[in-house]
C-alpha cells in the first residue's frame, strides 16, 4: 500500500468514526478462503457486503509463536492489529484486522502482502473475512 493510499484511507477513517475493530453487532458479509478464488469474484457473490460503507478486514494467518510480535510490528506500519486467537499445532492462529472500505484490488494487494509476510516468517495465510454491522449503511 503507497503513501497516497495510505493518506486516503485516514481521510475516510476521519469521514467515518463510527466503525472499529471493536465495534460490537458486525457480522461476516464476505469470504475468501479459496487461492483460486479472485477477491473481486469473493465481493461480488457477497449480497451481503455494503461497497460504500467501511468493513473491519480481517486476515486469518497461521505462525510461529516465536514470530508473532515480529508480524505485529510489521503490520503495525500500515494500522494493522495482529490478534493471537490460540495455538494449532507448532503454530498460532492470529487475525490482522485493521478497518477499511473493501474494494478488489486493495483486497488482492492485502492478501498477496499477508501471504508474503506468513511465508517469510516460516507461517501461511489462509484467507480473509470481512465484517460490517448488520444492515451496513453508514
Amino acid at each position: 500500500m503507497g503513501l497516497l493510499d495510505r493518506l486516503r484511507d485516514l481521510v475516510k477513517k476521519q469521514d467515518r468514526p463510527g466503525l472499529t475493530v471493536d465495534t460490537p453487532g458486525v457480522e461476516i458479509v464476505v469470504e475468501a478462503f479459496d487461492p483460486a478464488e479472485a477477491d473481486s469474484s469473493a465481493l461480488r457473490r457477497s449480497p451481503a457486503w455494503v461497497a460504500e460503507a467501511p468493513a473491519i478486514l480481517r486476515h486469518h494467518l497461521k505462525l510461529p509463536p516465536e514470530k508473532v510480535a515480529e508480524a505485529a510490528s510489521i503490520l503495525a506500519q500500515d494500522g494493522w492489529e495482529l490478534r493471537e486467537q490460540g495455538p494449532d499445532g507448532d503454530l498460532t492462529l492470529a487475525h490482522a484486522v485493521r478497518v477499511q472500505t473493501l474494494d478488489a484490488l486493495h483486497c488482492a494487494q492485502e492478501r498477496s502482502r499477508m501471504a508474503g509476510l506468513a511465508q517469510r516468517l516460516g507461517g501461511d495465510s489462509l484467507g480473509w473475512d470481512a465484517l460490517q454491522p448488520s444492515g451496513a449503511s453508514t
